[in-house]
């Protein structure tokens, strides 16, 4: 098989899998809390990612970690899976699933945002453009279009869609930064977020046992959103011959995502969150597009 034909494939199956958990979120919230749903995802990813690690014969590279890199993946899991997933998880329990999912995605224009005081990046006037058509549509969003009144739907849940996105960003800053192989280190930050998650449970304590329902879609979550999909999208950007010939795939999953939540969870999906995710989509890839230039 030709390796670009193995990059589409590996592209494809990670952003259907990224495209269901808006709903798995949505339905298996429905049975745990947002902590509890964080701290056995985050367990079965872990233990995704150690499987994967064997398979990958490259266990080896975890007895190679030293005290500072130790470190640094405690700070990373407190950013991901830690903070960023109690605040996402929160945000999707306040919100509808088409909100909170297509808030998340202002990511990389946080992304930009915060490289401009943490590492020193400057921004063009067409950047600045490009950001504001991306707000422009979380107004939309956030207001579901009604600009007389200015009236947010739920401010707590659109604050903390925001914030997830600010985690999600600081973290692939500080990831830059860190050169050692990305499944390792991934199982790595995956297994301090545990472990912060689990004292958070300990100190609220109360640990809620999951039922059949519940216990399923926090195993779908941890394997599908933590686990398994980051290694196929690591795939995708190793054999494709351009990495913008997949990275741009990605914009899909959010319009993939609102036809499966009107499906699955059932919401009427809104004109504004459409109009509103264009617009948030737009912005970003006129950002792309002026990096690449």
């Amino acid at each position: 098989m030709y390796p670009q034909k193995r990059a589409y494939i590996f592209a494809f199956s990670a952003i259907v899998c990224w495209s269901t958990i808006g709903s798995a979120f949505k339905i298996t919230l429905r049975y745990l809390d947002p902590l509890s749903l964080l701290f056995y995802s985050s367990f079965v990813a872990s233990g995704v990612l150690l499987m994967i690690l064997i398979i990958q014969k490259k266990l080896y590279l975890l007895r190679a970690v030293n005290g500072r890199e130790i470190l640094f993946s405690a700070f990373l899991g407190l950013l991901n899976p830690f903070f960023y997933y109690v605040v996402l998880l929160k945000a999707y329990d306040l919100l509808p699933a088409q909100v909170a999912g297509t808030l998340n995605y202002i990511w990389p224009l946080m992304l930009v945002l915060l490289s401009i005081p943490l590492l020193k990046q400057k921004i063009s006037p067409w950047s600045v453009v490009a950001i504001l058509i991306s707000f422009f549509g979380i107004i939309v969003i956030s207001t579901h279009g009604q600009f007389s009144s200015l009236h947010f739907s739920h401010p707590l849940g659109i604050a903390l869609a925001l914030f997830s996105a600010v985690f999600w960003a600081l973290y692939w800053i500080f990831n830059i930064k860190d050169q050692r192989e990305a499944v390792s280190k991934l199982f790595l930050n995956f297994c301090f977020g545990f472990f912060y998650t689990a004292i958070a449970m300990l100190t609220r304590g109360e640990f809620i046992l999951p039922d059949f329902a519940g216990l399923a879609g926090a195993v779908y979550i941890g394997f599908f959103e933590m686990g398994i999909t980051f290694v196929l999208w690591f795939n995708a950007l190793k054999f494709s011959s351009t990495t913008a010939k997949v990275s741009n795939l990605i914009y899909l999953s959010p319009f993939i995502s609102l036809i499966i939540i009107h499906f699955i969870v059932g919401e009427t999906i809104f004109f504004s969150t459409v109009i509103g995710l264009v617009f948030i989509v737009s912005g970003i890839i006129l950002q792309q597009y002026l990096k690449e230039q």
